[in-house]
């Protein structure tokens, strides 16, 4: 089970990490851009953006299919229980592969993002001092609860997903 779970997460991860470097590039075009970018040039960004995280939700739901079919072929005689804790299994591996690639990015490759948003946050007139204060003293920090935090919403949403899969893969045979 941890092999076929093992391939199924580097794949599931695979195409979050695409998504990721793909939104990556996408800002690097329309920052470098600059002032300079037109609205419609704008709404085109945004509609692609939009476009890609569908294909990637998608195509994430139709790759964890795939792989729990897959898997629940290998045993005619498998039972549900054991085809969700495959998929349960692979959502924890892609949740790490996806959260470290994540959070690789935000220390090795953009550590300026978070200190990007809260000048963002100063720049905003309807949040408090104390409230700058705190993001302050957690910015820091960020990197790491999002890699945890990450990780988490990763797995239960892979594990929510192959339940309902389980049950579609491996229907209820009373006889």
């Amino acid at each position: 089970m941890w092999d076929h779970a093992a391939k199924a997460g580097l794949a599931l991860g695979g195409v979050s990490i695409a998504y990721l470097a793909i939104n990556a590039a996408k800002g690097l075009i329309s920052g470098s851009a600059g002032g300079d970018t037109s609205f419609m040039l704008t709404v085109i960004i945004q509609i692609l953006g939009l476009a890609l995280w569908v294909a990637k939700l998608i195509g994430c739901i139709y790759l964890m299919k795939f792989f729990m079919a897959k898997f629940a072929d290998t045993d005619p005689d498998m039972d549900r229980s054991r085809v969700f804790r495959f998929g349960a299994l692979a959502a924890l591996l892609s949740a790490l592969v996806y959260s470290a690639a994540n959070l690789a990015y935000t220390t090795l490759i953009a550590p300026e993002s978070y200190e990007m948003a809260l000048e963002y946050l100063r720049q905003m007139p309807q949040f408090p001092a104390e409230e700058l204060d705190a993001a302050e003293q957690v910015i820091d920090k960020m990197p790491t609860i999002g890699f945890f935090s990450n990780t988490v919403y990763c797995f239960l949403y892979g594990t929510v997903l192959s339940a309902i899969l389980s049950k579609k893969i491996r229907p209820d045979n009373p006889f």
